[in-house]
């Protein structure tokens, strides 16, 4: 199995051969993360597919969910004998990382893509359009380190492309803007163009936008099953149920995700400003540093809200999201804490155990 085909190149090479410095080991090879299942992962290498789950030394150090593999990343693992299956030792540093809230009240991250080059965030051009959702989705993609892509489906079944097209112009400042529709084939080719050289896509929505139908059309055959979505709100129900690393026939790689019918940021902070880059361009105009964008006197962002140049529904989500960022950041670092004293409690109590036995 040429694993050039899975995204391996040079760069890669040198993670795998810093490790084999640090940690001289005969025995192990590379694989790329295809699947995963409850901590049970399908694993391509140039030996051709196992089935791994992580060693204990492995799930001993791992503290939180991001220290565990992800569809998506490359393992340093090894064989057991005579078996397909393999024992993974460690995770090859990762290139980008999108991840969100849990659903619900649970403060704890959820991985949606590792190693990705592009993220496209799908979007359909019918009454499940939303501004407000694709601000979310851009926070996140700037914060994962892959280059946002916005993917505008449906094509066939919109008369009017041009407005959707104005609306999401204002929020996506230098963002690329791709139309597409799975039914007819148009817009296809240009994002297998932007995939080319071996480049890993990841392919995030809510359900209903047409992901299954996308990643088809890409794969260039049916892998995904395909649901019809309710006539009454164009809303669909969940089709994909798991993350997947499929390999497409043009060169290239597509993680398809669930549909997220929630998104709650997950520690976005840094990544809020180039989102709203416009609301944080007029703050600097105001008159007062340390201005609120209230009821302060001067201010630029509520006077270009009276001019029109700036929506109001955009302004309330911006602090919105703010608010929610903050509520986030506050418990993780809370966590954070208890996790260390924990883990510093579990050092003693191993140290208290051993001097018992030597005694």
């Amino acid at each position: 199995m040429n694993l050039t085909n899975f995204g391996w190149n040079n760069n890669w090479q040198d993670q795998y051969d810093m490790y084999q410095i640090a940690s001289p080991n005969k025995n192990v090879t590379i694989g790329r993360v295809l699947l995963e299942h409850k901590h049970s992962y399908r694993v391509i290498t140039e030996f051709g597919e196992w089935l791994a789950t992580p060693s204990g030394h492995f799930q001993y150090n791992a503290q939180m969910r991001r220290d565990f593999p992800a569809v998506g990343d490359w393992v340093v693992l090894e064989q057991l004998p005579g078996e397909e299956k393999g024992i993974i030792h460690s995770i090859l540093p990762r290139t980008s990382l999108f991840s969100r809230k849990v659903a619900g009240f649970t403060v704890e991250e959820q991985i949606i893509a590792v190693n990705v080059d592009h993220v496209f965030l799908t979007m359909s051009l019918n009454k499940d359009f939303n501004l407000r959702r694709l601000e979310r989705y851009l926070i996140a993609a700037y914060d994962s380190g892959a280059n946002p892509i916005i993917v505008l489906t449906k094509k066939d079944l919109c008369d009017d492309v041009s407005s959707y097209l104005s609306q999401v112009e204002t929020i996506c400042f230098g963002v690329p803007v791709y139309t597409v529709s799975s039914f007819t084939g148009e817009g296809i080719d240009e994002l297998h163009q932007l995939l080319a050289d071996g480049k890993t896509a990841a392919l995030l929505g809510s359900s209903g936008v047409g992901k299954s139908s996308l990643t088809n059309a890409l794969c260039g055959q049916d892998v995904m099953a395909v649901q019809i979505i309710r006539e009454d709100d164009d809303k669909g129900r969940h089709t994909t149920t798991h993350r997947e690393l499929f390999q497409l026939p043009h060169g290239g790689l597509l993680i398809d995700t669930p549909g997220m019918r929630e998104f709650q940021l997950w520690n976005n902070t840094d990544s809020l400003d180039s989102s709203f880059s416009d609301i944080e361009s007029l703050a600097t105009q105001c008159r007062f540093r340390d201005c609120e964008h209230k009821k302060e006197p001067g201010c630029a962002v509520l006077a270009a809200i009276e001019k029109g140049t700036l929506e109001q529904e955009r302004y309330d989500n911006y602090f919105k999201l703010k608010r929610e960022l903050a509520y986030i950041e506050r418990k993780t670092n809370a966590q954070a804490q208890a996790a260390e004293r924990n883990k510093w409690k579990q050092v003693t109590k191993q140290t208290r155990n051993k001097s018992g036995k030597k005694r």
